[in-house]
């Protein structure tokens, strides 16, 4: 059974709308991993502690959604989707991507998700400030966290295919 567990924050740090759901999916699916959103996995639970008037969504109860996935992550094989990494333990994870996308492509696809107002701009700026990556960084050890453009479908590919060579590397070295 392949052990490794991947934090997929392939996610631009922290920001909706750079393809990290996208990418994890197809990653799960070629790789034979297990694949969560905690989006998801939160409003299946509702792993929530309350909710913010000001982003219109709700505030999620990050020890909870901890005890929900501890046993899944034990088991290994697994990419976690989410756009916010300070609260997950490090020893949970072997390797980080952080998805990095440009602006003028990032706007766009917040906007065509219904972000506006300070919703969309604190977004955007999260991207322009890398905000999300130096989380990434700060809570795990700096050469596990990678970032990797996520513009456009072939970037998604060249993507995939990096990962899953990491994938197969650590198979190897660690089997």
């Amino acid at each position: 059974k392949l052990s490794p567990y991947l934090l997929l924050w392939v996610w631009s740090p922290g920001t909706p709308g750079v393809g990290k759901t996208t990418l994890g999916k197809e990653l799960a699916s070629r790789a034979g991993l297990s694949y969560i959103n905690v989006g998801d996995l939160a409003k299946e639970g509702e792993l929530y502690e309350g909710f913010d008037e000001e982003y219109d969504c709700p505030i999620l109860d990050e020890d909870r959604v901890i005890d929900e996935l501890e046993d899944r992550m034990s088991e290994g094989g697994v990419i976690v989707d989410y756009h916010g990494c300070d609260f997950f333990p490090e020893r949970w994870f072997h390797i980080v991507f952080v998805l990095r996308t440009e602006n003028s492509y990032l706007y766009d696809r917040l906007e065509s998700r219904g972000y506006t107002g300070k919703k969309l701009q604190d977004n955007i700026q999260c991207e322009i400030f890398q905000t999300l990556y130096e989380e990434a960084v700060l809570s795990y050890k700096k050469e596990i966290v990678h970032q990797l453009p996520s513009n456009t479908p072939e970037d998604l590919e060249r993507n995939l295919d990096q990962i899953m060579q990491w994938i197969e590397q650590w198979m190897k070295d660690n089997n």
